[in-house]
């Protein structure tokens, strides 16, 4: 579990840079790889609107998949 790490609990728009960058934000602060469903909870937004985050943060080189659906900062 991510802890108590809060961003934003209202929903995001899919693609929008605030996602991304709360999504990549929240991978950061676990300091360990995460799990989308993780980040979901711990976000207040959708699964499938942070997985959509992840892949435009993998096209970016951002984030990368240390093991099987998980995922971690690349920086």
């Amino acid at each position: 579990m991510l802890g108590s790490y809060i961003i934003n609990r209202s929903p995001v728009k899919t693609g929008d840079k605030l996602s991304t960058e709360n999504v990549l934000k929240a991978m950061k602060e676990a300091g360990k790889p995460v799990r989308p469903g993780d980040i979901a909870k711990t976000l207040g937004i959708e699964s499938k609107e942070v997985s959509k985050a992840i892949n435009t943060l993998k096209k970016e080189g951002k984030v990368h998949s240390p093991k099987r659906c998980f995922y971690a900062p690349t920086e």
